[in-house]
């Protein structure tokens, strides 16, 4: 009798959405130098101080700087010494870049239990962190490369981030450029690598694929490449993963695993409510955007139809433009943040879309193989 009861009981809790995710809390970077990278975002992006800890908090092996724009929020870490720290280890190894995805959940002990349980490599066993603010719980797992997915519950705490961290109070906080939240990160997986990296995700988070590209769809001359978009239940959480196809050169994800020393993330794309007025401030700052041909435009609304914006000032900032079934996008890339050509942001407005672009694949690459060319990495 109780082995009856137990099998609809199971048969129901599987049906359920058994990761349920509410967004990303943060995003953290290992670097090498976290003070002067929070200074660079603070003037460049317009992120706001917020919080640290390093060793004036206790720690002796690391810095790490908050800062936070609305919804965004990045960490900022760097080593304080070299001896075996691996955050030195994994800067050294793959220059500044994406270590800590972390996502905000309801329960951290669940997320942990339900994705170990389905194969997850655990990264990080639940941990309840406390001060005079509450309680926050955290775990973690590994995904791909040294890249980490944390869970984040802090329905306990109402502290400024994370207990251990104290405000970070400055004289210098630049005007925000309207950036809002993260709305999805993009990892690049090595050769043959793309269906076990679906699978980690539909079986061990219980994401869906909800978009997949092949090389017919993102191709040039020259180079080619696969993606699939994971998206979880709620749609909060969207990882697009990328693969290199075969081509006649090298492709931006084949020079991205090189120069970054294996898999990892290769972009966070942020969300905005008006991407010209927040390019504009980013260029009158110094983020340089990828060129993209006057030729783009000649036809560009012959494609997408109808949008609100005047085209002019698009093309003046070279901001791309898409349209699916639910309304249109307008997005643009920057260049690498950094000497090796790894991490870049895109910056997105969505005006009902849902779709990642697919109508702007080729004059992107394109731009890429570009900026490829001029480094001699095509």
């Amino acid at each position: 009798m109780e082995t009856d009861i137990a099998k609809p009981a199971s048969a129901k809790i599987e049906t359920e959405d058994f990761l349920p995710l509410s967004g990303t809390d943060y995003v953290e970077f290992y670097v090498g130098n976290a003070k002067q990278a929070a200074h660079f975002y603070k003037s460049a992006f317009g992120f706001q101080s917020l919080a640290y800890a390093g060793p004036e908090t206790g720690l002796r092996d690391r810095a790490s700087y908050v800062i936070r724009q609305n919804k965004l929020t990045f960490v900022l870490t760097s080593a304080l010494r070299n001896d075996g720290n691996e955050i030195a280890e994994h800067v050294a190894k793959h220059g500044d870049g994406v270590k800590m995805i972390a996502l905000k959940v309801e329960d951290a002990t669940s997320a942990w239990n339900e994705t170990t349980s389905r194969g997850g490599q655990s990264f990080l066993l639940p941990k309840k962190l406390n001060d005079e603010n509450g309680e926050v719980v955290m775990s973690g797992i590994h995904t791909y490369g040294e890249t980490v997915h944390l869970f984040i519950e802090r329905k306990n705490y109402n502290g400024i981030f994370l207990p251990g961290y104290r405000k970070w109070v400055s004289n210098y906080n630049p005007k925000e450029t309207g950036l809002l939240y993260v709305d999805h990160c993009v990892g690049n997986v090595g050769w043959n690598q793309m269906n076990k990296w679906v699978k980690f995700y539909e079986d061990v988070m219980g994401f869906k694929n909800i978009l997949s590209f092949d090389d017919n769809d993102i191709s040039t001359e020259y180079s080619a490449l696969m993606s699939k978009v994971m998206s979880n239940g709620n749609g909060y959480v969207k990882f697009p993963i990328n693969e290199p196809a075969e081509g006649k050169k090298k492709s931006q994800v084949e020079e991205y695993l090189e120069f970054y020393d294996g898999e990892g993330c290769q972009h966070v794309a942020i969300a905005t409510h008006n991407i010209i007025e927040t390019v504009t401030q980013l260029q009158n700052r110094g983020i340089e955007f990828l060129k993209i041909p006057p030729s783009y435009y000649a036809d560009v609304l012959q494609r997408v139809g109808h949008i609100d914006e005047d085209l002019q000032p698009l093309r003046d900032l070279g901001i791309l433009i898409d349209k699916d079934d639910e309304g249109y996008l307008l997005q643009i890339f920057s260049k690498p943040l950094q000497d090796r050509p790894t991490l870049f942001f895109e910056i997105i407005q969505r005006k009902g879309a849902k779709s990642f672009g697919k109508g702007n694949f080729k004059a992107l690459f394109e731009a890429l193989e570009r900026e490829q060319d001029e480094r001699g990495n095509l």
